[in-house]
């Protein structure tokens, strides 16, 4: 984080929102960077590592697969910002919706320390209008993030999702950092 604080970057990825206001509290705060590829070669060599691929290939049906993004977040201990349920697509929509996440866990991630939570099926939902998280979108309240399914992982382990999938995190009160690298990936033949 020393490294980030020092760039003078707008590190902190806390959001604003009608849910932040329940789900968080003031001090919460949540440390990011984009395009953690461009900083370290390592990020870039586990992006190209059979394991990672073989999955999106399987997922896309072919090779072609093209890397949009990837952040690294490092929620801090006992104040690790939420973030509240939401679908990526309104941030990256692309035109055949072929855009998946995948969540590489550097630490592990339990329900206390704000891991994963989602609802299994949501992408079938397609794109809900209001979405994003930040808004107060009618559907979302049918999908509280405390009946979402807690996602716990360990250090190494990977979760992929498609971007409809309605998906968010509590906060971190834990006595640990939960630190994870989000690639955003999609279909070569998509744009």
């Amino acid at each position: 984080v020393g490294q980030l604080l020092a760039s003078k970057d707008k590190i902190d990825a806390t959001w604003d929102g009608e849910d932040m206001k329940r789900l968080a509290s003031a001090n919460d705060r949540i440390f990011h960077t984009h395009n953690v590829q461009k900083y370290s070669r390592v990020w870039l060599d586990a992006f190209l590592k059979p394991q990672f691929l073989d999955v999106a290939e399987a997922i896309f049906g072919g090779p072609d697969v093209v890397l949009h993004h990837s952040k690294l977040f490092q929620k801090p201990a006992e104040n690790g910002s939420p973030f509240p349920m939401h679908q990526d697509w309104p941030y990256f929509p692309t035109e055949q919706d072929s855009m998946i996440a995948a969540i590489i866990h550097v630490s592990d991630a339990s329900d206390q320390m704000g891991c994963l939570r989602l609802y299994p099926g949501s992408h079938k939902l397609g794109r809900i209008q209001g979405a994003d998280g930040r808004g107060a979108a009618d559907i979302l309240s049918d999908y509280p993030i405390e009946e979402a399914q807690v996602v716990e992982c360990e250090a190494g382990d990977v979760i992929f999702f498609h971007y409809f999938t309605l998906h968010g995190s509590m906060p971190n009160r834990s006595e640990q950092t939960r630190k994870t690298v989000l690639v955003q990936l999609y279909n070569g033949e998509d744009r």
